[in-house]
């Protein structure tokens, strides 16, 4: 496996493979009795998958005099990166309550993970002087955050930036995970053709 390279971040703007630590998502917010309830999840580490053509142009839209605001973002995509010892476990998201398919570390299933031969996840190992543990981003945990939060949160969160031919790499990754044709089980296939296979 590669060591994934970094850059020193751009401390300007939203740079797509940005990874930022400690991540705030509001996953509901509920209102009862009068009380507001809301909920979030704090990302230990968390990567941005928007384009960054988008995202220059939105640094650009903001920070320069134009006449409409049509290249600003509405928010960025962004996933979490989990603890690869942790996935081996199946226990990443063991703080929400979740329990995750074990991904046997010495076997097969270890081994296509760290090859990112399985389309769910990208690993990803760093050099000695990024202060960042192997880990593994799952593609069906991308989430969006606001601009202005992310913005507000880069100058002290991050940790550094993934150089553009691996961030091109995960961003092609990430692309043909949500691409994918979902097929039908096959038992319900048998059962909408009457039987005829």
């Amino acid at each position: 496996m590669q060591q994934t390279k970094v850059l020193k971040a751009d401390k300007t703007r939203l740079c797509q493979g940005d990874i930022l630590r400690d991540v705030h998502w509001v996953e509901y917010v509920a209102e009862g009795s009068g009380l507001i309830e809301v909920a979030r999840i704090v990302f230990p580490l968390a990567i941005v998958l928007t384009q960054d053509c988008d995202l220059e142009q939105d640094h650009r839209f903001r920070t320069e005099a134009h006449s409409t605001q049509d290249k600003w973002l509405i928010s960025v995509l962004m996933a979490p990166l989990y603890n690869v010892e942790h996935v081996y476990q199946g226990e990443h998201l063991s703080e929400l309550g979740i329990q995750m398919e074990r991904v046997p570390k010495t076997r097969s299933a270890g081994a296509f993970l760290r090859n990112n031969e399985r389309p769910r996840y990208h690993y990803l190992e760093f050099e000695d002087d990024v202060p960042i543990v192997p880990s593994v981003i799952d593609f069906k945990h991308y989430f969006s955050a606001t601009v202005k939060y992310l913005l507000e949160l880069k100058p002290t969160a991050c940790v550094c930036s993934v150089a553009p031919l691996f961030r091109e790499d995960i961003a092609q990754r990430f692309a043909a995970y949500l691409a994918r044709v979902g097929l039908p089980e096959f038992a319900a296939a048998i059962e909408e053709t009457g039987g005829a296979a």
